[in-house]
């Protein structure tokens, strides 16, 4: 079979799922069909916002699919008419049975992480906030537990001392993009032997997993190391970002958002949430093994802004400590 009589459904949402998109249309693959969420109001108006992978579709004329819901008769009489020989996953929606099970080729998914480490809905994040050393792209068949099925390819790539999950995202975003063109490459010429995940375990060793970030998750804990913390905010920048409190001794609040720091690692006799300032070119919070430095930070309705800028305009005063 020819790449061009191979009849590709795409299934994505966000920024991350346009990058494949785009090469599979730039290589001349046959996409007949492109699967979406539904539009939704955003911001401050409400106003309808389409996805970035509708917006690509439309951009180039593919037809589009947006399912409310992914059993629905109605979905699944369209889908099968585009008669796919095989369907692509990157940052979709769990499917079922019905939908991954439909194309004699399979369905294939891209997941951001080295599988089966960091199953889960936020691998990018998760792995910078462990402080692993190294991440990379999997592709693997779809079957009924998420982020469980056969793998088919992995590529691997460091994380960075500066990355963060804005950083490695986009490095990630690129490389899913080749690695899927591998896949179905592979797929085409019926040369892909896929390795199921028990196979890849590490006896006795536990797997990190990749659980959904809420806005609790992002909350700094003030006990943690000074590499902890510099890992937890870098693992969270630019997005949904890692957030505190803090409280001064008239009882005021101010809960700011923190995109970078900068760990100061050495003995100091300061309780952990202390603050210190000198309220021109700097702000730092102790920690159990030194200062944790605010580089980046943004407080509500504001913009963000470095933290010299940012006290040119507002006054942080040591009064404040963290409110835990």
């Amino acid at each position: 079979m020819e790449k061009s009589d191979l009849r590709i459904v795409f299934m994505g949402t966000p920024e991350f799922a346009v990058a494949s998109l785009r090469k599979l249309v730039d290589e001349k693959y046959n996409v007949v069909g492109v699967v979406t969420m539904p539009d939704k109001p955003a911001g401050r108006g409400h106003k309808i916002q389409f996805s970035d992978v509708k917006k690509y579709a439309l951009e180039n004329n593919l037809p589009l699919l947006q399912p409310e819901k992914l059993k629905s008769p109605e979905f699944l009489q369209q889908l099968a008419a585009w008669k796919a020989d095989l369907q692509i996953v990157v940052a979709f929606r769990m499917l079922p049975e019905v939908v991954w099970n439909m194309p004699s080729k399979g369905t294939f998914n891209l997941h951001a992480s080295l599988l089966p480490a960091y199953r889960g809905a936020a691998p990018i994040n998760w792995a910078i906030i462990n402080g692993e050393k190294k991440t990379g792209a999997t592709t693997f068949f779809l079957t009924h537990e998420i982020d469980t099925g056969n793998v088919i390819f992995q590529e691997q790539i460091p994380i960075l001392e500066e990355d963060t999950a804005g950083t490695l995202h986009d490095k990630l975003m690129t490389l899913g993009a080749e690695l899927v063109i591998k896949t179905v490459d592979a797929i085409l010429q019926s040369n892909v032997k896929p390795i199921p995940q028990e196979n890849m375990l590490s006896e006795g060793k536990s797997l990190p997993a990749a659980p959904k970030l809420y806005k609790e998750t992002c909350k700094i804990d003030w006990s943690k190391t000074c590499v902890e913390i510099y890992n937890f905010v870098r693992g969270l920048s630019p997005y949904p970002a890692a957030w505190t409190e803090l409280k001064d001794m008239k009882g005021r609040e101010l809960n700011i958002k923190i995109y970078a720091v900068e760990p100061e690692i050495y003995s100091h006799e300061f309780s952990p949430g202390i603050l210190k300032t000198d309220e021109k070119t700097f702000v730092k919070i102790a920690v159990s093994d030194g200062f944790i430095k605010l580089k980046n930070i943004q407080l509500p309705s504001k913009k963000r802004m470095n933290t010299e800028e940012l006290l040119r305009g507002y006054k942080i005063t040591e009064d404040f400590k963290v409110k835990f």
